[in-house]
């Protein structure tokens, strides 16, 4: 037997392909209303974040201000996506993305 090569690749993208699925986009799960505060916020929180990182002294501080910045990021990425993980996790669906049965 003769060793192959590997290649390193994403796991989910090759094992939806090897089951026949295609990759498919999270379902939208944020009003327009929470996406836009979600972002507003997020953008805040980062400006925040990197002027007090500017002047911080302590390392707990530091830490802290980190923690801010990227809160501040997660809350920009998931609002830009419109998808938020947590909200999915829990089972939550935001009054306007509801399907009448």
């Amino acid at each position: 037997m003769t060793a192959q090569p590997t290649q390193r690749t994403d796991a989910a993208p090759r094992a939806a392909r090897a089951k026949g699925r295609p990759m498919r986009r999270p379902s939208v799960n944020l009003t327009s209303a929470e996406r836009a505060v979600r972002i507003l916020t997020g953008t805040l929180g980062v400006i925040v974040g990197a002027l007090l990182l500017a002047s911080a002294g302590a390392a707990w501080v530091v830490a802290l201000e980190v923690l801010l910045v990227l809160a501040g990021l997660d809350l920009i990425v998931t609002g830009a996506r419109g998808h938020c993980p947590l909200y999915r996790a829990l089972g939550y669906v935001p009054p306007s993305p509801r399907r009448s049965t």
